[in-house]
């Protein structure tokens, strides 16, 4: 099979590709040098990443793994995360397609869900409440349409919640808060905001990994949660990186900035990923933590 993720020197994006190439496959992948490097991976890579795409140098692929875009959530420039996130998926949508593709599958997120109450179900209301957030609900709306004209096309979304584990290191603020929490742990006391209750839904990088390899395998195009579903206090998380630190760490609450459009609690119904692309994740939130430790990725 040969497949090209976009997105390859990134963090989820990096992690399908060692995947799939560990299984055999042929692999491309766009990538940005300001990332990461990714040294295991000997197959190509297409600089400067996807918005600086060559196509001409992809030729026919038989999967798109669609990773890359502007995924911060306090990114205020519309027009850019637009530019990244929408119009150039669509070019590339299309691009794959006019070239016999039949499969891709593409990242989106749970930040399409807004402030709605969890835990989230695909079929609820959308609320979207940030420029990135309405460029993944376009960018839904453009495949599920894709998808209705072209029968012999498999279209498959998943709305990724907080996915921690290797290679999210290069990522900075927008690591997930179990790197974050750990980094700050190893030199001091870390920061909360009020009070540490505030909950996420964290999904292991290794399980997402595994729902992209299921989504590639379906027949039915659909749109599908991509969480743990389960939520962790911020408060827990502190109290399991102690253990597995061996430190013990006390939380220093601060005051959210971001209070008017934060989402205090995120957790997927994973019920429609099991039915739609059979996807169950393997990875409980302390499995999930074990393994990112002895990864050496974690400290």
């Amino acid at each position: 099979m040969r497949c090209l993720v976009t997105g390859g020197t990134g963090f989820v994006g990096s992690n399908i590709a060692l995947a799939l190439q560990e299984q055999g496959h042929e692999v491309l992948i766009t990538g940005n040098e300001s990332e990461q490097p990714v040294p295991q991976f000997i197959g190509k890579c297409l600089y400067p990443g996807f918005l600086g795409i060559d196509f001409d140098a992809i030729g026919k692929i038989d999967v798109l793994f669609h990773q890359a875009a502007i995924n911060g959530t306090r990114v205020s420039d519309e027009k850019e995360i637009m530019r990244a996130n929408y119009y150039a998926s669509k070019r590339l949508f299309e691009y794959v397609l006019e070239n016999g593709c039949k499969k891709i599958i593409y990242a989106t997120s749970t930040a399409v869900y807004g402030n709605n109450p969890a835990p989230y179900k695909e079929n609820d209301r959308l609320n979207p409440q940030t420029p990135y957030a309405e460029s993944k609900v376009l960018l839904e709306e453009y495949a599920t349409a894709l998808a209705n004209s072209n029968q012999d096309v498999t279209l498959v979304g998943l709305r990724y919640c907080n996915i921690y584990g290797p290679r999210e290191n290069h990522k900075g603020t927008r690591a997930t808060m179990i790197y974050q929490f750990a980094q700050q742990m190893l030199k001091g006391n870390p920061k909360l905001f009020k009070y540490g209750e505030q909950k996420r839904d964290y999904i292991y990088v290794k399980d997402v990994v595994q729902a992209n390899l299921l989504a590639a395998a379906s027949d039915s195009s659909c749109i599908v949660n991509c969480g743990s579903g389960k939520a962790t206090s911020f408060n827990k998380l502190v109290s399991m990186l102690n253990a597995l630190l061996g430190i013990a760490r006390t939380p220093e609450f601060i005051d959210n900035p971001f209070v008017e459009s934060y989402q205090d609690y995120t957790e997927c119904d994973m019920t429609m990923a099991r039915e739609r692309i059979r996807f169950v994740p393997a990875y409980s939130i302390e499995e999930g933590l074990m393994d990112y430790f002895k990864s050496g990725f974690l400290v």
